[in-house]
């Protein structure tokens, strides 16, 4: 039976990118997200390109029940979970002293509370595996304040504490953990931006190093990945 990759957020962007070099190395894919037809497309793609099998959810990780119920349409799989990819996340500019009431509700609902509580559901099955890896995508926003970044800041150093605190609980199972920093990547969240695309680093190339942390030996584990566009922040 092939290996089995939960990726939340997996339509669009690195969550995309990941879902592609996961499936192309054999990897069945489970993913959700807001948009049906989104899902469906992607299945299909994916299915038809990698001859895996793609299982999709319709869910939006920013509502606490909608996270129940895909971690339950995972468990109802009965697959033993090899990799769980929090992913879903989104990006609202804004600084802290002015920005929309609720942005930092908003962020922090789907940025790191969907991360927490789908771990927490999912956990149990990768503990009796005593194996797995766990990558949960924080920013290069977890590490530095910028301007304009406002509550997704917040919600990223939040994510990336999230990670370093697993990494030691979930030692005794075998189970590896990875926060992964991205600096500015060429994905939707960057629409409308006018900068040249080269200037900002491919989604696929993060789904490179993800996927490198991966095929390690169980003996080892990149706790951090840090990625940065070859000329630096924006």
């Amino acid at each position: 039976m092939n290996k089995f990759c939960v990726v939340t957020g997996g339509t669009k962007g690195i969550g995309r990118a990941i879902i592609d070099k996961f499936a192309s190395q054999g990897f069945d894919i489970v993913t959700c997200a807001r948009n049906l037809d989104d899902l469906s497309i992607l299945a299909k793609t994916i299915s038809k390109q990698y001859g895996v099998v793609v299982h999709t959810c319709q869910a939006d990780m920013s509502d606490k029940t909608q996270v129940a119920n895909f971690a339950a349409f995972v468990l109802d799989l009965h697959r033993p979970i090899d990799v769980l990819i929090n992913n879903a996340g989104y990006f609202i500019p804004g600084k802290v002293i002015d920005e929309k009431e609720g942005a930092l509700e908003s962020m922090i609902n789907t940025n790191l509370y969907s991360a927490y509580r789908v771990t927490r559901a999912l956990i149990e099955n990768m503990k009796a595996k005593k194996s797995g890896h766990i990558f949960n995508l924080c920013s290069i926003a977890s590490i530095i304040a910028y301007p304009n970044g406002g509550s997704y800041t917040i919600s990223k150093f939040a994510m990336f504490g999230f990670s370093k605190v697993l990494r030691e609980e979930l030692k005794p199972w075998g189970i590896r953990v990875s926060a992964v920093l991205p600096g500015a990547t060429f994905t939707a969240s960057w629409e409308g931006v006018n900068l040249p695309e080269d200037r900002l680093m491919k989604a696929e190339d993060v789904a490179e190093v993800v996927y490198s942390a991966y095929s390690l030996s169980g003996r080892s584990v990149v706790e951090e990945i840090l990625i940065r566009p070859l000329l630096g922040d924006l």
